[in-house]
């Protein structure tokens, strides 16, 4: 690779940062980009009745800022502007954005599509980075200067003349973290001074982007902390983040920036924009809220709105998206699930231990707080463990398979993945549990069991048991201290196969006259191997002894 054609930049100087010993205690606001920079850079941007129940998906979720578009560059954005508010599209807290060039006519005709707005954010952008200027636009840094002053009083003047409306002002040096620093915060003082009207209650927005992500993220947090720290109208004048995801650090950028002062980030849901796009808001707000930050933003309905924007783009979400992906609480690997397993299962003692709700291995949100079902929280494979497949069985069938079971069954599992070369599903899982455990092939068949109680103790049975052997029927007769103990007494003679039963497991599934009960027989065998058997029946004693047939059937195989 021709590595001389890079270099890496410069750090920024600043010796005295305070950002890394913070710690975010409160949320940003926020500001959706999704129907502007997100739209525009889809392969098929969307239609205006797509672009209003996406508008109405931004409102639900809470955002009370939205970029709607840059009604100067084209009809049908200047025509989305007017549909939402000539039809009462927009709620009374919501505040619509409108992008622009600093040119006279296009600041006019983005004031044209704002006519009647109630409240309305004028968003006016020009490029500050000496590359941008210089090879770009071939103009000089008091040339931009003037251009962006020129511009924002003719903001400020078409403002005044709609005082029915409540119209704040956004102004962006594009490229940020590609602009001399000293020269920015010149600029950004004079956009200030030439509005005119800041108050902390009315603030000007000043947007700070990395619009190409040149830099690490500790870059782009020290520069946002060193304007923060000599920009002489802090008070009155809301820092926004606006970070471009091109070396797949935007999340990372932006919550340094956020500890650096930021006030305000904007971004599109699941990263949409051009190249590699904008900062996820959905990744942003769930990390606040992972922390106990309340972000104002509801995404508890989250699969909801991804499958919505999928729908509405017509952009597949990647199946790892944090958050939203179809594998995001997923796990495959068996030390894993068994973890999850386990955590779920003590989540009252992990919230004694560690003085929180919520402390689940490998997972560090509860998916139900999201609208994620854990029915899908463990996917079986060959890798997957005993724990996961245990899981599985439990939460999606009510079997609860015993630990002394589970490397048993995870061997019959990871046979069948491996077969199948695939991710096997609950259902597959569940089928080969009945087929290799309750109802094994095999040459034994039970015809019935009659257990009768002694008639001087009960407590002593007398058993007769039937079986077909190979398609024959046999008959024999035992005593025990219990019906198991007859039936094992009883039936040894007829399989040929050395074995007793010392224990077994027992559950219920089902309540009232449909209960059914299952019962899990360890077959110790004379080589101190141990086989398992699933027996289902409505009496646990009827269970047991299928079980024990199912056991002998899967010995047989096993030969």
């Amino acid at each position: 690779m021709n590595i001389p054609k890079y270099k890496a930049p410069e750090p920024f100087q600043m010796p005295d940062r305070q950002w890394p010993a913070r710690t975010l205690t409160s949320s940003p606001s926020w500001c959706s980009v999704d129907l502007r920079d997100g739209n525009q850079a889809l392969p098929s941007p969307m239609d205006p009745d797509q672009k209003l129940e996406y508008f109405q998906l931004l409102c639900r979720i809470g955002f009370k800022e939205i970029e709607t578009g840059f009604p100067s560059a084209s009809q049908d954005d200047f025509d989305f502007f007017r549909r939402l508010i000539e039809e009462n599209q927009i709620p009374d807290d919501v505040f619509i954005m409108g992008l622009t060039q600093c040119r006279p006519h296009l600041i006019e005709r983005t004031f044209e599509a704002f006519q009647g707005i109630k409240k309305g954010i004028v968003h006016a952008y020009i490029a500050t980075s000496d590359l941008h200027m210089t090879q770009v636009f071939g103009t000089g840094r008091k040339g931009t200067v003037n251009a962006a002053v020129e511009a924002t009083r003719q903001i400020r003047s078409l403002a005044d003349a709609m005082p029915e409306s409540d119209i704040r002002y956004e102004f962006s040096p594009e490229e940020f973290t590609d602009t001399d620093m000293p020269f920015c915060v010149e600029l950004c003082k004079a956009i200030y001074e030439a509005w005119g009207k800041a108050t902390p209650e009315r603030p000007l927005i000043l947007n700070l982007p990395a619009t190409v992500e040149r830099r690490p993220p500790n870059h782009y947090a020290d520069m946002i902390e060193w304007f923060c720290g000599n920009f002489p109208y802090r008070d009155s004048v809301k820092i926004s983040l606006h970070a471009h995801n091109d070396q797949g650090m935007a999340v990372a950028a932006t919550e340094l920036a956020l500890l650096a002062g930021g006030d305000r980030v904007e971004g599109t849901l699941f990263g949409h924009g051009e190249r590699t796009g904008n900062v996820d808001l959905v990744t942003v707000a769930n990390n606040l809220f992972s922390r106990g930050i309340e972000t104002g933003l509801d995404f508890s309905r989250l699969s909801d709105v991804a499958a919505t924007v999928e729908r509405l783009t017509g952009m597949p979400i990647y199946y790892r998206q944090p958050y939203a992906g179809e594998y995001a609480f997923t796990a495959f690997s068996g030390s894993h699930q068994d973890a999850i397993n386990k955590g779920m299962h003590r989540l009252k003692d992990a919230a004694k231990a560690f003085g929180m709700k919520w402390k689940v291995p490998y997972l560090h949100v509860d998916p139900a707080d999201l609208g994620r079902s854990f029915e899908r929280l463990i996917r079986i494979n060959s890798q997957s463990g005993k724990g996961g497949i245990a899981w599985v069985l439990e939460e999606d069938h009510g079997v609860r398979v015993p630990k002394a079971m589970q490397p048993e069954l995870r061997e019959e599992v990871q046979a069948y993945s491996e077969e199948a070369g695939r991710e096997i599903s609950s259902e597959e899982v569940y089928s080969i549990f009945r087929n290799k455990f309750v109802n094994p092939e095999g040459p034994f068949r039970l015809v019935g069991y009659w257990p009768r109680p002694d008639s001087r103790d009960p407590t002593f049975i007398h058993g007769e048991v039937r079986i077909c052997v190979n398609g024959e029927e046999k008959t024999a007769v035992a005593d025990g201290n219990g019906p198991i103990s007859a039936f094992v007494n009883a039936v040894s003679p007829l399989v040929d196969i050395d074995f007793s039963v010392d224990d077994y497991h027992e559950q219920a599934v089902g309540k009232g006259a449909d209960a059914q009960a299952l019962a899990y027989v360890p077959l110790q065998l004379a080589g101190n191997g141990v086989v398992f058997g699933v027996g289902v029946d409505s009496n646990i004693d009827q269970a047991a002894v299928r079980a024990i047939i199912a056991g002998l059937n899967r010995i047989a195989g096993k030969k």
